[in-house]
């Protein structure tokens, strides 16, 4: 990238964000065919089969920066994705057609638990931030292998609270997303009817390829450009970079409230943010050496900041809010406003 002219690095970047866009359709239609047909659920299917989709740039870019000794950067790209992902749902929430903020029309506990799940692991890296590199376990840290154990958990809980919610399921007034009774009776919209299992599947691997391949030529192309210009790296990772890697998120996000599956939406966007958590013990594995005690102050400043958002989300989930404000429900202008403070706290902190 370094001897290229500005002007294939802006089409290289541009080209790239298309076709992120195009495959996150792709990856949405093709999860919710998945879902229809293996019987996992909306919720699931956004904790794995999205999630791990839409952040395939991430996992590749942390399993270079860590090859090549670069822990930092792995750890300044897992955690600095974790806001910027869940302002996509502000994005999501203005696209509904309703006259309900997308927290009133999910109406239910479960998108509250992913929640939970994502603010756990985010404070247990915070946590791992503080132990020494010494403090590992054949090159892992604890801390590390704690996250996953976590995840694990939360996604074995989340799939016995969607057969054993003690609560109520679903909230009065809500539309959460097609059930999965619904899915195989054929209600609403079925993405890909006319196609086989296998050939979504297809689909499915070729559509997360190409999000993976574009999503590292995007960072790459954006780095070198931010470097030409001399604009702060931790700044314009937070900001530019990181709507830039959002987008099979944004997406896969829009397209889900598209079909209506607003719980969908949500599932895909926790779940993606605990899944970055997860990649910790990939980058140490691969570095031979704990990644997370090489975290600045601005990597903890966005882990941070990414907790206090998806805790916005989570009371508006519970709360129900049914008016909107500029078009969006107040926790998703709540959600915007931190995260627009939150870059100015990155800038002093920096």
């Amino acid at each position: 990238m370094a001897d290229l002219a500005a002007v294939w690095l802006v089409a290289i970047f541009l080209g790239s964000a298309v076709a992120i866009w195009v495959a996150g359709i792709r990856l949405s239609n093709s999860t919710d065919a998945l879902d229809t047909r293996l019987g996992l659920g909306a919720a699931i299917g956004g904790l794995i089969l999205l999630s791990l989709a839409t952040d395939l740039p991430e996992l590749v870019i942390t399993i270079t920066a860590a090859a090549s000794g670069n822990a930092g950067l792995a750890v300044g790209n897992l955690v600095g994705g974790i806001a910027i992902q869940t302002v996509v749902l502000a994005a999501c929430d203005l696209a509904v057609r309703h006259d309900r903020p997308l927290t009133f029309l999910a109406g239910s506990l479960i998108p509250v638990l992913e929640a939970v799940l994502v603010i756990t692991v985010v404070v247990m890296a915070i946590m791992t931030m503080q132990l020494p590199p010494s403090a590992n376990v054949a090159g892992a840290s604890p801390g590390s292998l704690v996250i996953v154990l976590i995840w694990v958990g939360g996604l074995l809980l989340v799939r016995r609270a969607q057969t054993a919610l003690p609560w109520t399921a679903e909230a009065p007034e809500s539309q959460p997303g097609r059930g999965r009774a619904h899915k195989r009776s054929g209600k609403g919209p079925q993405p890909m009817k006319q196609h086989s299992t296998a050939r979504v599947a297809a689909v499915f691997a070729g559509a997360a390829v190409v999000t993976a391949v574009a999503g590292v030529l995007v960072e790459e192309s954006g780095s070198e450009l931010a470097g030409r210009i001399g604009l702060s790296g931790a700044v314009f990772g937070a900001t530019i970079l990181a709507a830039a890697t959002a987008l099979p998120e944004l997406s896969t996000g829009l397209q889900s409230v598209k079909i209506g599956d607003h719980q969908l939406a949500f599932s895909d966007i926790f779940g993606g943010n605990a899944v970055l958590m997860v990649f910790f013990l990939i980058a140490d594995l691969v570095s031979g050496r704990p990644a997370l005690p090489d975290a600045q102050a601005s990597d903890l400043w966005m882990a941070g900041l990414g907790a206090v958002v998806t805790g916005a989300y989570a009371v508006g989930i519970v709360m129900r809010p049914r008016r909107r404000i500029l078009g969006v429900g107040p926790d998703s202008l709540a959600v915007v406003v931190a995260y627009a403070l939150g870059i100015v706290g990155l800038m002093v902190v920096t």
